[in-house]
């Protein structure tokens, strides 16, 4: 792409960016549920969380909400989307949800259900907003010089 032609932009309407923040609260309050010692008292700060189930599956999802967007890298400000990754961590969990099937509880099997589901929902969302921006940059001349999936995409 030369210098005079801008990269190609990603409009992301408010919707979305309350849904993507209200999956990061709600990741985050599971997390802080998840370093609760059993006794009710969380950790001192720099300590980690007990190595648990749901520590693990917090882990996998937080690394999927990354991967679609949910947090702009610190140096540039930017959204960053990495698909192949989100996937990956997606993948990991269905992987979970397989191998411990009865062997959880059901209030952990139905944990992991439903962040899968809204995971898995959320993935399309973003795949497809990327794929109409690859659409559309390649349908203004620009195709040898959009980035690849999982790339950088601006939001105003």
């Amino acid at each position: 792409m030369s210098d005079q032609e801008p990269a190609p932009k990603l409009h992301v309407d408010a919707d979305w960016k309350a849904e993507a923040q209200a999956e990061k609260e709600r990741l985050a309050a599971k997390e802080a549920e998840a370093s609760t010692n059993p006794d009710g008292n969380t950790g001192a700060p720099g300590e980690l969380p007990e190595a648990n189930f749901k520590s693990l599956m917090g882990l996998l999802a937080s690394q999927a909400v990354m991967g679609l967007g949910a947090y702009p890298d610190p140096e540039t400000g930017q959204v960053v989307v990495d698909l192949v990754g989100s996937k990956f961590a997606i993948d990991l969990l269905g992987v979970l949800e397989q191998k411990t099937a009865g062997n959880i509880s059901d209030e952990e099997s139905k944990e992991l259900s439903e962040v899968l589901a809204q995971l898995r929902s959320r993935f399309v969302q973003i795949a497809e907003a990327v794929a109409q921006q690859q659409m559309k940059a390649g349908a203004e001349g620009m195709q040898a010089d959009t980035p690849p999936p999982g790339g950088v995409i601006e939001t105003p």
